[in-house]
């Protein structure tokens, strides 16, 4: 679960005329910190260290980066902070980014100026070995770990852009492709996310088991799910919430699992 969850800047340029944003504003900070104008050299900062932690290599939707930079964007062309302005505090004390890791979780932690802004949880990263297991023929494929989900707690769960976004993602690794399938399971499920975007009720909606059931026959191929397959799938889905968490027994757990299992094998 999502803690420290940063708040959009409000009101756009036309209420940024008169006042800077400051970090009071967009996160549960206190003291100096709070009192001044996000700048954007602390959103970069920010931003490279958030990729050489998760390595996402784009800024974590909705994450304290992303709000710091939309943030420091409206600021500089208000001319409330210069474009290659650092905050006092920020040079003082500079960003972090540290994950902990806990049984089958990573705990993401991202602080400014030693005040934390953002806290989310992850699937643990996959342990590489020599050979992986991801090669034997029984090996569990990443088609069976999307099927896994439909069969699980999470199958009752209403497709939304983040299963999308993970199961396109999953696609491409099982088929060595860059481009989504016609006809197939990525296709499939992002046809779904629209329909329930524009869905009046939840009992319309359609779920993720009704999408995932049969995903093996919907993937023109299929492999043993490897721990780069795993990070790709979670990267993608961490990207579109913005609560910057992975869903409980969704898409990127499931793959996540299958790699660890693989990985595992004797």
């Amino acid at each position: 679960m999502s803690q420290g969850q940063p708040r959009r800047p409000e009101g756009g340029e036309a209420m940024q005329a008169d006042r800077p944003i400051k970090y009071g504003d967009v996160f549960d900070v206190s003291g100096e910190l709070a009192a001044q104008p996000v700048a954007p050299r602390d959103a970069a900062m920010l931003q490279s260290a958030e990729n050489e932690v998760l390595g996402l290599g784009q800024t974590q939707k909705g994450g304290p980066a992303a709000v710091m930079q939309s943030a420091a964007t409206l600021n500089a062309r208000a001319g409330h902070v210069g474009r290659g302005q650092l905050t006092g505090p920020v040079a003082d004390a500079g960003v972090t980014v540290t994950e902990a890791d806990l049984p089958g979780r990573r705990v993401i932690t991202e602080s400014v100026a030693g005040q934390v802004v953002g806290r989310f949880v992850a699937p643990a990263p996959v342990t590489a070995t020599e050979p992986s297991g991801a090669l034997d023929q029984d090996a569990v494929t990443i088609g069976r770990a999307l099927e896994a989900v439909a069969a699980a707690g999470a199958g009752a769960k209403p497709v939304d852009q983040s299963d999308s976004a993970a199961v396109q993602a999953a696609e491409m690794r099982a088929t060595g492709s860059n481009l989504t399938v016609p006809g197939g399971i990525a296709a499939a499920v992002q046809a779904a996310a629209d329909q329930n975007e524009r869905a009046a009720r939840e009992e319309d909606k359609v779920k993720l088991r009704d999408v995932l059931s049969d995903a093996r026959s919907k993937l023109p191929a299929d492999k043993g799910a490897t721990r780069e397959d795993a990070e790709r799938v979670v990267s993608a889905e961490m990207r579109n919430k913005l609560d910057l968490t992975t869903t409980p027994g969704g898409v990127a757990e499931a793959v996540t699992t299958a790699a660890r299992l693989n990985q595992e094998r004797p």
